[in-house]
């Protein structure tokens, strides 16, 4: 299989700008010049552009074939889910005490009770947004360039500590409880944490943040974030020459504890690893447990203890009494982080919230409603699988046509403006962020989620690529406005050649599409 060539492309570009070619079989003969190239020999695009105003097919190769999304399911779920709740909606977690109060001292227990709320304050921005990084830390441990948010994961728990001080309370006799049962426990797809649960404090990881030493052959600082005694960590990293090799691995070695190895090169900015928890509820019961220390209430429990979580309220002693309730920012937010930066574990909990909306509790549940939905909107539904909400799962498939229906449906719904505002948008941020260069014509003119999805072929120690994927919405040179869906499945990269190749070529192809659409 033939490598990449820059150089090539870029002289076949002017020998066509050169060709006194018909505007229509101008841009198809560039696009063509990309997509039937040496190196996509035995892999298939399917490609659909359409005038957004008139529905005119702009360009089409294999719009009608299904196709591995990837990343672009999130579209869907994404969809579903903003339709279900409304782009206002509030998630509200309360906390209630189960016994008497007397004299400063709860006889029973604090229950903190999962409401949906997947950020918990954590991502939240003194303005009420929601923060997130271009290379958020969700993916931290598959490359070097993630960083966390300036924002304090903790934020919603402390609010939560605070009122229940607030509330008289000063020492707890009893437990400290979690009620996760919102909905029923189920794995997510695609990489990053997958325990699917509606308790999530820091995105259910521990931030490992390690920072070079000021000399070589020293150790590196080691610090997480957040820093709990629910975790127990052994760290060796060493500080290399400049130029030496950064590599850092995180690895579990039992419940709750792991151990960081490996080395990072003096001068290097902080490297962000993450250690997903094992255990959602107990994360959180721990973190809360210190919060409420923090603030000066004294707890008998231990954060060390598995938490409790099974049939909480329905087994109660007491009457229940609210004590505390975090309010999150507008769902419309949520939305926005989770297809601005791809995260997986907010897409596939999505189709569980909307299960629970509808007085539901599955997976299955979630997505049966989100085909309801999408053929009240129009979209032929025989003509795409889901098995989650975020992709990655071997039965998702979907077809260039189907997607591009979904994104004409959707611009004539009153939640669109809050849909349309979550896409990357092309060589300034999210996912799209480095696809193309600072000074590319199409820089800011399209809107868009990727997708990518790829597996290791150990034997020829190379990386097969299963799927690279744009869809979303285009204003080209001429202010033609455009929705597209473009894939590319089943590519054998080179060894040594990553993911991010295909990326560049599609944002090529966004070049061509803006500057040659007729």
């Amino acid at each position: 299989m033939g490598r990449f060539r820059p150089a090539v492309v870029s002289l076949l570009f002017v020998l066509l700008a050169l060709s006194p070619l018909p505007a229509a079989d101008d841009l198809t003969t560039r696009i063509e010049a990309i997509t039937r190239g040496t190196d996509y020999r035995q892999a298939r695009w399917g490609i659909l552009v359409v005038d957004a105003e008139t529905g005119q097919t702009v360009y089409a190769a294999h719009a009608d074939q299904l196709f591995t999304p990837a990343s672009t399911t999130k579209l869907y779920s994404c969809a579903a889910a903003l339709a279900a709740y409304g782009p206002d909606h509030k998630f509200e977690t309360p906390v209630y005490r189960q016994g008497d109060l007397k004299d400063g001292q709860l006889h029973g227990d604090l229950v903190l009770v999962a409401r949906g709320d997947l950020t918990l304050g954590g991502r939240t921005l003194a303005d009420g947004r929601m923060a997130f990084k271009d290379h958020d830390h969700i993916y931290a441990n598959g490359g070097s360039s993630s960083e966390v948010t300036e924002t304090d994961p903790l934020a919603g728990l402390t609010a939560l500590a605070k009122q229940v001080a607030a509330a008289g309370i000063r020492k707890v006799s009893g437990e400290i409880l979690i009620d996760d049962n919102l909905f029923a426990k189920s794995r997510g797809s695609g990489s990053g944490p997958d325990l699917l649960s509606p308790i999530v404090i820091n995105d259910n990881v521990i931030d490992v943040i390690i920072t070079p030493a000021k000399e070589v052959g020293k150790p590196a600082r080691v610090q997480l974030r957040p820093n709990t005694g629910f975790v127990q960590m052994d760290a060796d990293v060493a500080t290399v020459a400049e130029k030496g090799k950064t590599a850092v691995d995180v690895v579990a070695v039992g419940f709750q504890r792991f151990m960081v190895r490996g080395t990072i090169a003096l001068n290097a900015k902080p490297l962000v690893r993450i250690y997903p928890v094992d255990s959602p509820a107990g994360f959180a019961r721990a973190l809360f447990i210190e919060a409420l220390r923090r603030e000066g209430v004294t707890v008998a429990a231990s954060p060390l203890q598995p938490p409790q979580t099974e049939g909480v309220l329905s087994k109660q002693r007491w009457v229940l009494a609210p004590v505390a309730t975090y309010t999150s920012p507008p769902f419309s937010e949520l939305i926005k982080v989770t297809l601005k930066v791809s995260h997986n574990l907010y897409a596939s909990t999505l189709p569980l919230l909307v299960a629970v909306k509808n007085k539901q509790r599955t997976l299955e549940d979630g997505l049966h409603w989100q085909r309801g939905f999408l053929a009240d909107l129009g979209v032929e539904t025989t003509t795409i699988s889901f098995a989650g909400g975020a992709g990655g799962a071997n039965a998702d498939a979907v077809t260039p046509r189907a997607t591009v229906a979904l994104l004409q449906a959707l611009a004539k719904r009153p939640d669109y403006p809050a849909f349309h505002a979550g896409l990357p948008v092309l060589g300034v941020d999210g996912t799209l962020v480095d696809v193309v260069d600072a000074d590319s014509p199409a820089r800011g003119k399209v809107q868009a989620k990727t997708g990518t999805l790829y597996w290791h072929d150990a034997m020829n120690e190379r990386i097969l690529l299963r799927s690279k994927a744009l869809a979303g919405t285009m204003t080209t040179a001429k202010g033609r406005k455009l929705v597209l869906a473009m894939f590319v499945n089943d590519v054998p990269l080179p060894p040594g050649v990553k993911p991010e190749r295909e990326g560049k070529v599609i944002g090529k192809l966004c070049e061509i599409i803006y500057q040659h659409t007729p």
